[in-house]
């Protein structure tokens, strides 16, 4: 039966699916602007790529430490008033002709510490709104209307000695678990591909495929409709397969997805499949961004339900953000090598790359332990 969720988490999906439309406009808009107007192409994509995810790396770990300490709920109120002044600057910026790549990659770091601190206090807020047997579901909703998901590293120069404990206490948590332990190093390997895919797919489509920024945020959109058919589709596969099946299934399917977009290669180098060689173009990108993002939906309400379940309270922003720090480490380090990469090499090279390690992916986890992980609804 499905889990009737309480009035206090709807009003808190309604406020995450509006802040995720708000983020999902947001990137899509900077990338178009990198590649269009300043002309930074998948160099400038991958130091935006960067420069969104630096703040994990930087200050992940300390963060989720800290706001272990606090209330949750007015952390989140206000780092979301300071995500939305930080968002008025840019279109100012731009309409005034004082918007350049580093004061752009300066504003997005910026903006991803507020997000930082905004994921950290949120998914740490979950499990108190609802039992544990209806995370899964809870997420599943999160996913569906916000389709699109979000460095662990050294936390330097910080002299409180108790803050390092629970730091290091955090680490040991989630690194000592074995199929948390699995879930969390192939889901860093995870990340490398998908570093490759923001950093590459926009000059892609705009340069190398030649379409317009009307198709690419079309294309784009294919990503947001396959999560949310993931997320419908998360509960019924889990039940069947298992949480650990489910997730490697989903990696499966991000590898055939990058596939298809390399087809659209062939598409455009043909010039001349069926009547209208553009629209098919369009129609094979639009695929495969679906089919990565039904992935995605199918497996993170999977991923977060089962960490979440196992975890006490006291240890859930630290968790979170040193998995999430963790992997967003791995997004700043591959991004620009991604963009240098695909400079020198070309996109199809970086897109045959990131189809490798999404199967990698696949088959790591399923010589893990994670394989046989089920949550209790399972």
């Amino acid at each position: 039966m499905r889990a009737v969720l309480p009035r206090a988490f709807r009003w808190f999906w309604a406020a995450e699916t509006v802040s995720g439309f708000g983020t999902w406009i947001t990137f899509l808009a900077l990338q178009v602007i990198i590649v269009e107007h300043l002309h930074a192409g998948a160099i400038g994509l991958g130091w935006l790529g960067a420069a969104r995810w630096l703040p994990y790396l930087l200050f992940g770990l300390v963060l989720g430490a800290l706001i272990d300490r606090v209330r949750r709920r007015p952390v989140m109120i206000a780092s979301d008033l300071v995500r939305a002044g930080l968002l008025c600057l840019i279109p100012l910026l731009w309409w005034s002709g004082h918007l350049s790549l580093p004061i752009l990659l300066l504003l997005v770091a910026v903006l991803g510490t507020a997000t930082l601190i905004n994921d950290s206090a949120s998914q740490a807020f979950v499990p108190r709104l609802i039992p544990s047997a209806a995370l899964q579901s809870a997420h599943a909703r999160i996913d569906g209307t916000n389709a699109a998901a979000e460095t662990a590293g050294p936390a330097l120069g910080d002299g409180d000695r108790k803050l390092l404990r629970e730091i290091g206490a955090g680490l040991r948590w989630v690194y000592a678990n074995r199929s948390l332990r699995d879930l969390a190093i192939w889901t860093h390997v995870w990340f490398a591909a998908q570093a490759i895919l923001p950093t590459v797919a926009a000059d892609y489509i705009l340069s190398d495929i030649g379409l317009e920024a009307f198709w690419f945020g079309i294309i784009v959109a294919g990503s947001g409709l396959g999560g949310i058919i993931g997320a419908v589709a998360a509960r019924p596969v889990g039940l069947r397969l298992g949480n650990g099946l489910t997730v490697i299934l989903a990696h499966a399917i991000s590898t055939v997805g990058v596939l298809v977009l390399l087809a659209a290669v062939l598409v455009h180098q043909a010039g001349s499949v069926g009547p209208n060689p553009q629209l098919t173009a369009v129609s094979v990108l639009f695929l495969g961004q679906l089919l990565h993002g039904f992935a995605i939906g199918l497996s993170n309400s999977r991923e977060m339900a089962y960490r979440q379940s196992i975890t006490p309270d006291a240890f859930q922003a630290r968790t979170n953000t040193t998995m999430r720090s963790t992997n967003r480490a791995v997004i700043v380090v591959f991004s620009p090598v991604a963009g240098v990469v695909a400079a020198a090499a070309g996109a199809q090279f970086a897109l045959t790359a990131a189809v490798c390690i999404f199967g990698l992916t696949a088959i790591g986890l399923w010589f893990s332990a994670f394989r046989t992980v089920r949550l209790g609804e399972d």
